[in-house]
């Protein structure tokens, strides 16, 4: 199955399909708003003007998009992907979505004779662009055999979560740890900075203590340099910890550690963060105690 279909052409989206096209497989592309695919014709893919056009194409079909709504618009709406699926179809969505959806795409998937994997990931930016994106897989062991070759001409692994809605499961519950731990490193980088501790000591402490993370691995000098430019957005973020949220209380499982930090980067939005890195949420501290995590005053 050398033909794919590539739905969403984001931060995430963009690397992705390079990966493919670089990996020699026949790509084929759509994306909501038009001008993002031009770096990508370079590459060899072909542009479409519809998710249907892209479907009926293609073997496989990737969607990387935003959110649900948009998620329902791209599959069921005029033209979309249900329009051109077929018999033998594998549609796989890489986007972090409710597992209700994951299995309503299933459902719908099945209805056409095609087979659906919730399969989103984890790795930000960088990864998408180097190609070590984790995908974290909900569905048939018979459908992902046949899309796993093209899974990993994007990432370095596949972790089979089970039956579909599984991934998306998984991705809700890592991000719920890595929007945790993102809030953890800024308060205590918060700490550090009132009591006249230099920024960047205290950071090889963490990373070489038993509070290392990836957080501070990835996140930690872009807090030091204020440099916000976005791998995984503050806004993505906040729907992903609200979308865990819900699924938590359909499970009935308490999380005050979630509910505190999804509360923290309501925050960083309220302060108009949202198209800025996830790790600016620590802006917010830095306003409290009136001074930079990398020294001087707010």
């Amino acid at each position: 199955m050398n033909k794919v279909g590539f739905i969403g052409l984001g931060v995430m989206g963009q690397g992705m399909a390079a990966n493919l096209l670089n990996k020699g497989f026949e790509v084929t592309v759509y994306n909501r708003t038009p001008g993002k695919a031009d770096s990508l014709l370079a590459l060899g893919a072909k542009e479409l003007r519809t998710p249907a056009a892209v479907a009926e194409s293609s073997d496989i079909v990737i969607t990387m998009i935003s959110n649900d709504a948009a998620i329902r618009e791209v599959y069921w709406g005029e033209n979309g992907v249900f329009a051109g699926a077929r018999s033998g179809h594998i549609l796989i969505d890489s986007s972090t979505i409710s597992s209700t959806l994951a299995k309503e795409l299933a459902a719908a998937a099945e209805a056409v004779g095609a087979s659906f994997l919730d399969a989103p990931v984890t790795g930000s930016k960088p990864a998408a662009e180097g190609g070590t994106l984790v995908f974290m897989v909900g569905g048939s062991t018979e459908a992902l055999a046949g899309a796993e070759a093209v899974l990993l001409a994007m990432g370095r692994k596949v972790i089979p979560m089970g039956p579909n809605g599984s991934g998306s499961i998984a991705k809700l519950a890592h991000n719920t740890i890595v929007g945790i731990n993102v809030v953890a490193l800024s308060e205590g980088m918060a700490i550090a900075a009132s009591g006249g501790i230099d920024g960047s000591a205290f950071l090889e402490l963490v990373q070489s203590g038993g509070a290392a993370s990836k957080a501070a691995e990835m996140k930690g000098q872009k807090l030091l340099e204020g440099n916000f430019d976005v791998q995984f957005s503050l806004e993505l973020m906040l729907k992903d910890l609200k979308l865990s949220s819900v699924l938590s209380d359909s499970l009935k499982v308490p999380t005050p550690l979630l509910e505190a930090t999804k509360s923290q980067f309501q925050i960083g939005e309220s302060l108009g963060l949202s198209g800025l890195d996830m790790s600016s949420v620590g802006q917010a501290y830095e306003q409290w105690i009136g001074r930079k995590f990398g020294g001087g005053k707010v």
